[in-house]
């Protein structure tokens, strides 16, 4: 992957992330934390009939954690629970390194996360708002 790319995606969703403010009206929310570096979310989706009409997250964070819950939002949104939780499984499973091409095609944007598998520090950051959804959604 290109890194000016990676870092054009990563500043353009921390500087005008699409999801990133209140949200009234959600009948879902959580707070996803990471102690060891201070990444702090709470995570609302509004689900109807077992879709997933609006979301949005607040919060302070690295830039990858808030970059990687805007882009999640946008891969989720408009699509039904089980379909969340599979994107979020294939996310979880790309850092890892374990997904097809194929998988990864699936993730759109959220694919170009794929490299923080190389750095240890960063994956809980990649991975908070994904987890809190994940949590979230199986309860």
């Amino acid at each position: 992957m290109n890194s000016t790319f990676y870092n054009e995606i990563l500043t353009d969703h921390n500087v005008h992330p699409a999801h990133k403010h209140k949200m009234e009206g959600a009948n879902f929310s959580l707070e996803g934390v990471n102690p060891s570096c201070g990444d702090d979310i709470i995570l609302n989706l509004r689900v109807e009939d077992g879709i997933i009409k609006e979301g949005a997250y607040e919060g302070d964070g690295c830039a990858i954690s808030q970059a990687s819950a805007d882009m999640m939002l946008d891969l989720v949104i408009g699509k039904t629970k089980e379909e969340a939780l599979r994107l979020s499984e294939i996310f979880l499973r790309m850092i890892k390194g374990e997904i097809t091409e194929e998988e990864k095609e699936e993730l759109e944007e959220a694919a170009i996360l794929q490299d923080v598998s190389h750095m240890p520090a960063r994956v809980k950051c990649a991975v908070l708002g994904w987890h809190t959804m994940e949590e979230m959604l199986a309860e």
